[in-house]
C-alpha cells in the first residue's frame, strides 16, 4: 500500500470515529426509560432545528423571540387547559418554577421526552397533537416564562 493511500485510509478512519463520537441523543420515556418510538411523530416536525436538537440535546429556539411567540400560541391551544395560561399550574403542575415532577425536565431533552411520550397521571403523549418542531417551540416559551433560580436552569448551561 502506498504511503498516500495509507494516509488517506487513516484519515477516513479518524473522520469516521470522530463522526461516531457525535452521535444523536437517545430519547427515553419519562416513566419507563424505554427508548421513545419516534415513528409516532406527527408529520412536519423534521426541521433543521429539530435535527440540531437531536445532535446537541439543546433547544435551538431558546431565547429566539419569534420562536417564543409561536411557542406561546401553541402552548395556549395545546397545554394551557391543564398547566394554566401562564404556566402557573392548574390540573397539571406549574411549569415556570424550580419544582419539576420529573427532575430531568430541567434539561431540554427531559422536557421534550415528557412532551413527546407523556408521563404519569393525565399527561398523555403529545406526538399526535404537536409535531416535534412545535414541541421545541412550546418548550422555548416555557423556558422564557421561567421564574426560578437560574442556577437550576440546566438549559441555560
Amino acid at each position: 500500500m502506498s504511503k498516500t493511500l495509507h494516509a488517506g485510509a487513516v484519515a477516513l478512519t479518524i473522520a469516521a470515529v470522530a463522526t461516531a463520537a457525535v452521535a444523536d441523543i437517545t430519547l427515553r420515556h419519562a416513566i419507563t426509560g424505554e427508548t421513545l418510538d419516534m415513528s409516532y411523530a406527527k408529520a412536519g416536525g423534521d426541521t433543521e432545528a429539530f435535527k440540531q436538537f437531536m445532535r446537541t440535546g439543546k433547544n435551538p429556539y431558546n431565547g429566539d423571540k419569534a420562536a417564543v411567540e409561536k411557542g406561546h400560541s401553541l402552548y395556549l391551544s395545546a397545554c394551557s387547559g391543564c398547566h394554566g395560561h401562564e404556566a402557573e399550574g392548574k390540573l397539571g403542575p406549574g411549569l415556570a418554577d424550580d419544582y419539576w415532577t420529573y427532575p430531568r425536565n430541567a434539561t431540554d431533552v427531559g422536557l421534550f421526552e415528557t412532551l413527546f411520550g407523556g408521563a404519569q397521571g393525565m399527561m398523555g403523549p403529545q406526538y399526535g397533537s404537536l409535531n416535534t418542531d412545535e414541541m421545541l417551540l412550546v418548550m422555548s416559551w416555557i423556558r422564557q416564562v421561567y421564574k426560578g433560580d437560574a442556577a437550576k436552569a440546566e438549559w441555560l448551561k
